[in-house]
């Protein structure tokens, strides 16, 4: 059975799309000093997805997309990509990260882990790092959401969705 803060991942990308919805390239790559642009936000969760679930938790050699590393990791210089381009980045990662996410226990959660980041070492949890993800895509939902009404778009999504539904409480 899949573990409910997997669950709880999966809303949240479902919500984080969600606030993209009707979104067009132009207003996509429109970048407003000094925040990213919404394109650019969404190739940098794939970024830290990939991070996480397919090179921390998998392999180091585990890179599907290595301009993920470059173009969009933290403190990578600001750039405007397409809005295509960058959806179907984050989705061939979660595409490729579900199935792992699938596997993981309670045990597996609780158990800290040493990364290697660069020549700096890191230890921490999975279950630490999911947390860390999520409140990551809440924030750059809301700072997506933030930039759409600067740029006077209507309609936006209200959150946090059907959650009571869609991704209620479940214990481990």
């Amino acid at each position: 059975m899949t573990h409910p803060l997997v669950l709880q991942l999966r809303f949240t990308r479902i919500e984080f799309q969600r606030g993209l919805e009707g979104l067009n390239d132009a207003d996509a790559i429109q970048r407003l000093d000094p925040m990213n642009c919404i394109s650019w936000n969404i190739g940098h969760l794939a970024w830290q997805e990939q991070r996480y679930w397919l090179q921390f938790m998998q392999s180091e050699n585990n890179i599907l997309l290595p301009e993920l590393n470059t173009n969009f990791r933290f403190g990578a210089l600001a750039s405007t990509p397409p809005l295509a381009e960058v959806q179907q980045a984050w989705n061939t990662i979660i595409n490729a990260s579900d199935p792992f996410l699938d596997t993981l226990t309670e045990a597996d959660f609780l158990t800290d882990r040493t990364f290697q980041m660069g020549k700096r070492a890191w230890a921490t949890s999975p279950g630490n790092l999911i947390q860390r993800t999520i409140y990551h895509y809440w924030y750059h939902n809301g700072e997506n959401q933030a930039i759409r009404q600067m740029l006077r778009h209507g309609d936006l999504k209200v959150f946090v969705g059907n959650i009571d539904e869609e991704a209620p409480y479940r214990a481990a």
